[in-house]
Order: C-alpha cells, then structure tokens, then sequence
C-alpha cells in the first residue's frame, strides 16, 4: 500500500534519492547522490512558493517524490520555459515503479499546481524515456528540444485560457 502526503521541510532526503533515481533512469549513472544533492532543484528546500508530494510505503519508508519550484531566469533547470512556470521534477525508487505511484504522485501534484496563481508547469524529459507516456496522458505538450530532451508543458486547469491542453 502507497500513500500520498505533501512534502515538508524535512524531506530533503526523500526528494534527493527521487531526483538521483530521475536523473539515472535508465541505470546509468549519469548523476551521484553528491551532485543531485548540491542541485537547484533541492538546495534550500523547501521555500514559500516550494510544493511538493512524497510516496510512502506501508512502513513509511520514501520511495517517490514529485515537486515543482520556480527557477530564475539566471539560473534555469533542465525544463525551465519561464520564471513564473515551476518546474516540475519526479522520480520513483526502482521497487515502486510500474505500480501506478508515479501517476499518483503526478496527479497530486497537478492538483496544486491547478489552483489559481500557477499558469503552467513544465518539465524535460530525455528520449527513451517511459514517464513521457505519463506525462503526456497528464495533458503536457512538447514546446522545445535540449540536446536528447524535450521540454514539455501543462497549461493548468486554472489558468486563464486553460482547457486547450
């Protein structure tokens, strides 16, 4: 059994073995727990406009976690389109995967980025990788290529003009 709860300050663990386990995906090690550790993705976590969901198992135990943050301009992510658009970041232990955690995870997350103030959320996603089928039932969209990766981004259900993605 996986339960769903908000990220809070003290899950800074949580979100760094996610974004090592969505950086090193498909096995290889492109990414050490040092490095993803010192990233914008998770340094300072969490502030004010921070959000984010952990997956638990039946024990308590972390094994995914989705959040989004904002990112300046001088300071882009991966999937950065623009500073008022987080970016989101999932990853999944490799025991929780295929078992509907990730879209779970995603759905919760998409909650809260669907109340009023947060206009898109965005996110990349390298080739070969299966979450983009996640992502794309989810409503986002290609809007850009990096490299081996696609930008893609989900107009929430709140913004004004939504309801085209």
């Amino acid at each position: 059994m996986i339960a769903i709860r908000p990220a809070g300050s003290a899950d800074v663990d949580v979100l760094v073995d996610a974004l090592l386990a969505a950086a090193n995906w498909d096995g290889a090690e492109r990414q050490r727990r040092d490095q993803v550790a010192g990233s914008r993705y998770v340094v300072g976590w969490q502030r004010p406009d921070d959000f984010g969901v952990v997956a638990e198992d039946e024990h308590g135990v972390g094994v995914g976690a989705a959040w989004f943050r904002y990112l300046p301009a001088s300071e882009p992510g991966y999937g950065f389109v623009a500073p008022d658009v987080p970016e989101l970041t999932i990853g999944l232990a490799a025991e929780a995967r295929g078992r509907g955690v990730g879209t779970a995870l995603l759905a919760a997350l998409l909650a809260i980025a669907d109340e009023p103030g947060c206009r898109a959320v965005s996110l990349s996603v390298e080739d070969g990788n299966a979450a983009r089928r996640l992502y794309e039932r989810a409503g986002f969209v290609r809007v850009g290529r990096n490299g081996g990766s696609d930008t893609l981004v989900r107009t929430a259900a709140a913004a004004p003009g939504a309801g085209t993605s």
